[in-house]
């Protein structure tokens, strides 16, 4: 029997006791691990001169303690009597250097980017500027604690006694994309005090809707823990998509019908959807995060090691490939570390069955260059065991996806199928894609098979060849308008369409106008 035979699946977390391969004061995993005496403390900070983990009492005091040991650019301790629910955050010293990239401020704590929860709400948002007046002028001086949301110690994760994972084939695959919130947020058949959250999704209601109309598989819109922007919240409005992440492993508390319970519901609501044989993917934004452009906050990544998570210039400014300010390097190690990390933990820890990736070509573009689907960060996340094993959707961007190949072998249903999106229209019922709908929004070497799952047919052609992994293609640049499904009619039918809509703000996206039949996201896998 190996050490960790008695560990959970994922390196995330231990099961409440230091092990040969996690000893108090490792640099791994990062974020905070609840041990059985205290808490194991690391955060990705390699050019800071000192950084000090804040632990914040009850009643808002301030105990710091300094990460002492550096190793692969982590700092790290283990903090005797830390408990799960204690909230804490960081604060890094060194260099202001803002035209190099450097932005060090230990006036300002930031969110720990491997937060598992996320608590608390922002205050005056020009206390989270780490400058003074000027983004390229003196630091500012202000403590931001207060200010700030805060992480929260969490204990490990029980894997015990959880549903199978339905693991639809590809040829058999509906997706249904929707909104947490806005899904059950007047659903007369889910209680009121379920309505809008994780819990009500859960609903036996609820789940019997989508198993009636056909749904295989739900594409729930961004439930990473999201920040309104600064510019939105100065309007009296909030980001309402979740196009604005501010942690990658923390379930959005907003969706949660106790507040703090928002973790345990986020895995009751999967595990009910999978008891229903329905999967869950989510639509995830590694592309760019909350801190928007180099006058923005400095929240967590930024007063981290800005030059190491981001693309900058050689003034120090954000390089914008996303329209929302700043992009996140997918050429980075601490960018491709984070996101997998992030990936596996939400289909380990919470059972996730898959992702939608926001932007997907930025994500292959190293260095803001143009797309190399041999990218560090594509390439690390088809070759990953474990999320080579889900379903992997690649969202159209500019410029297009050529292909995202992953290692899908083991899954069923390999054989060039296609994946169809569909939201219920007027008839409660899910749309089907018509005939000509390849010809109405073109996709990149689509097989027969796959015209003929689109046509609703029964494929007679021979499968692809054995042991040639299958791609994830996205739609071709041929045709720039996405196309709608009418109410009326026998078909879809191609109607006009901004591909500019505005990304991570308080506006609708225009996939999701009411009255449309289908969201407009097709894929062929």
């Amino acid at each position: 029997m190996s050490p960790n035979d008695d560990l959970p699946r994922s390196s995330h977390r231990t099961a409440g006791g230091e092990s040969a391969s996690n000893p108090p004061g490792s640099p791994f995993p990062l974020g905070a691990t609840a041990l059985s005496t205290g808490t194991q403390f690391a955060v990705h900070a390699p050019e800071a001169d000192g950084v000090e983990v804040c632990l914040i009492d009850p009643d808002g005091g301030e105990r710091r303690v300094e990460l002492t040991t550096r190793t692969f650019g982590v700092r790290h301790a283990f903090v005797p009597g830390v408990r799960p629910g204690d909230r804490y955050g960081f604060r890094a010293h060194g260099r202001w250097d803002p035209h190099s990239g450097r932005r060090f401020n230990g006036s300002k704590i930031l969110l720990d980017p491997a937060a598992r929860q996320v608590t608390g709400v922002f205050g005056d948002p020009s206390a989270l500027l780490a400058y003074e007046d000027d983004p390229f002028g003196a630091p500012s001086s202000r403590d931001s604690l207060g200010h700030l949301p805060l992480g929260v110690v969490r204990a490990a994760d029980d894997h015990v006694g959880r549903p199978a994972r339905p693991e639809v084939p590809w040829d058999r695959t509906v997706l249904y994309e929707l909104h947490v919130g806005s899904f059950t947020a007047r659903n007369p058949a889910v209680p009121q005090h379920l309505r809008g959250t994780y819990l009500g999704l859960a609903e036996p209601a609820v789940l019997e809707h989508l198993a009636r109309i056909g749904i295989t598989s739900v594409e729930l819109l961004p439930v990473h823990t999201t920040f309104t922007e600064p510019g939105v919240r100065a309007r009296g409005m909030r980001n309402h998509w979740g196009y604005s992440t501010g942690a990658y492993f923390a379930p959005d508390p907003r969706f949660a019908a106790v507040p703090g319970a928002e973790v345990d519901e986020f895995r009751t609501m999967v595990d009910a959807l999978h008891a229903a044989g329905i999967e869950v993917i989510l639509d995830v934004v590694y592309n760019h995060t909350c801190e928007s452009a180099v006058d923005g906050p400095s929240i967590s990544w930024r007063g981290l090691d800005a030059p190491g998570y981001y693309l900058l210039d050689g003034r120090g400014s954000d390089v914008d490939l996303t329209g929302c300010g700043n992009t996140l390097d997918s050429a980075s190690p601490a960018v491709v570390r984070m996101v997998c990390d992030s990936l596996r933990y939400w289909v380990e820890d919470v059972g996730v069955d898959g992702f939608r990736f926001d932007l997907a070509s930025t994500l292959g573009r190293p260095g803001g260059w143009r797309f190399d689907s041999r990218a560090p960060l594509l390439t690390a996340i088809a070759t990953d065991p474990v999320l080579a094993r889900v379903k992997l959707i690649a969202e159209r961007g500019t410029p297009p996806v050529p292909a995202i190949r992953s290692v899908t072998s083991e899954w069923p249903g390999r054989n060039g199928t296609i994946a169809i999106a569909t939201r219920s229209g007027a008839s409660g019922r899910a749309s089907t894609a018509s005939a000509n709908w390849p010809r109405a929004w073109p996709v990149r070497k689509i097989s027969s098979r796959a015209a003929d799952a689109c046509r609703g047919r029964r494929s007679t052609s021979s499968p692809r060849t054995t042991g040639s992994p299958p791609a994830i293609w996205c739609p071709t640049s041929e045709n720039t308008t996405r196309p709608t499904a009418k109410r009326t009619g026998t078909g879809p039918t191609t109607t006009p369409r901004s591909t500019t809509a505005s990304r991570g703000r308080a506006t609708i996206r225009p996939s999701s106008r009411p009255g449309d039949a289908t969201s407009g996201h097709y894929w062929q896998p």
